[in-house]
């Protein structure tokens, strides 16, 4: 593998022969060491199982991964729909209002509502009466879990930084409906509030557990436990970004012959 510019710094040109130990002008870099595959440690080929250093050192790498190269078109793109989600999200936290029943963005809220009934019938249904009611929030929140799983597995932090974000709003989301479990007056989806109809989850579920006089305190410990997370899910994208920035090249090949 030859490379036409630096992976780490960009620079070029590169030495003609990279084989060891020539390394990169700019930044010193040891091209033929880049990106190598290590050496597997002993005690992985004797099967033992990974210290739990090695099993932080492993999930930071799963988390935090940079490709060799980076296509700066790529980053340029991604930089933008981040900036595109921050201005975003500060419209959502300017609106949400826990007390009123707002949780800053009906588009989202009506993205989740189909999760959120296929928990309750189609996912949770089989898991007794309690499960089902709980399971239409699982089904909403497992919507960004599945997908940031995937895009981690996949070698994809970025994304799964934004599906970090959407949990958090569907938690912010979840918070409206504790709160107003205590007092219900939001309107349901058959049409009435949970006042007027057995249909409100979450005071269901408070009441079924004893926790319905603390409902509105619950709903909003999780009110702003939902804006921590969409902040940290914003913040693990900037720093994604951050990180790719050091390994820009032009061109969608990566920078290799």
């Amino acid at each position: 593998m030859r490379y036409k510019r630096c992976p780490k710094c960009g620079h070029a040109p590169l030495p003609p022969d990279q084989s060891l130990p020539a390394a990169c002008p700019a930044c010193g870099l040891v091209l033929a060491k880049f990106g190598a595959t290590p050496p597997p440690r002993m005690k992985d080929m004797a099967g033992e199982g990974m210290t739990g250093a090695d099993e932080r050192l492993d999930l930071a790498g799963w988390l935090f991964h940079v490709p060799e190269a980076v296509p700066r078109a790529h980053w340029g793109a991604r930089t933008a729909l981040l900036a595109v989600f921050a201005a975003w999200t500060l419209w959502i936290w300017r609106d949400v209002d826990i007390a009123r029943g707002e949780a800053g963005s009906n588009f989202l809220h009506m993205v989740l509502l189909p999760f959120h009934e296929a928990g309750h019938y189609a996912i949770f249904r089989w898991f007794g009466e309690f499960i089902m009611t709980l399971g239409g929030t699982l089904g909403q929140h497992l919507l960004p879990i599945v997908a940031g799983v995937a895009l981690v597995k996949r070698r994809d932090p970025f994304g799964a930084a934004l599906c970090l974000w959407l949990l958090g709003f569907s938690v912010v989301d979840m918070a409206v409906y504790m709160y107003d479990a205590f007092d219900p007056k939001l309107m349901l989806l058959g049409g009435n509030t949970g006042a007027e109809s057995d249909g409100h989850d979450w005071q269901n579920l408070f009441g079924d557990t004893g926790l319905l006089p603390r409902a509105r305190g619950i709903g909003r410990f999780f009110g702003f436990l939902g804006v921590a997370m969409m902040a940290a899910g914003l913040a693990w994208a900037a720093w994604m970004l951050r990180l790719q920035r050091a390994r820009l090249t032009d061109g969608s090949l990566a920078g290799l012959e």
